[in-house]
């Protein structure tokens, strides 16, 4: 005896499962997902500011990279100085600080070693003759360190 041939014909389509959700069934998962959107904002808040507030770093980078006359030098790490979120007490003296103060203030808030004798080299500028090229770059890079490593109290 054969056994009958089941034909395309008598082929049924099978059913589809019900949908699932992609969105969580449990009100714990709506909780972490809040967690994680909050602390998201909380740190991009975070960033805008610290990228406000170090504005004037970058601004003087900018300076310093488009420098061409040294004996601008001074003044604008004074200004550099006037610029950073300082105590009022501090902030106060820095106008008139010079020579070894200056040098202090300096290797105070230094986020590198700098030379001992910068602020020395630096007043200089203004009455010595023009730098050798080396001397030039160097203390041109010592000054960018200095204003892009500087920290602050916060």
């Amino acid at each position: 005896m054969s056994t009958p041939v089941p034909s395309i014909e008598q082929l049924q389509e099978l059913g589809l499962p019900a949908p699932v959700s992609y969105w969580p069934q449990t009100w714990g998962w709506a909780v972490v997902l809040g967690l994680v959107v909050l602390a998201l904002l909380v740190l991009a808040v975070r960033n805008w500011l610290h990228w406000r507030r170090d504005a004037y770093r970058r601004e003087a980078v900018a300076r310093l990279d488009a420098l061409t006359d040294l004996r601008e030098l001074p003044e604008l790490l004074k200004r550099v100085a006037l610029s950073m979120p300082l105590p009022a007490q501090e902030h106060a003296s820095i106008p008139t600080l010079t020579g070894a103060d200056w040098q202090a203030f300096l290797q105070r808030h230094a986020g590198a070693p700098i030379p001992e004798d910068l602020s020395q080299q630096l007043a200089e500028l203004a009455y010595a003759a023009p730098l050798p090229n080396a001397q030039h770059t160097q203390l041109l890079a010592q000054c960018k360190a200095w204003v892009e490593q500087h920290h602050v109290a916060a």
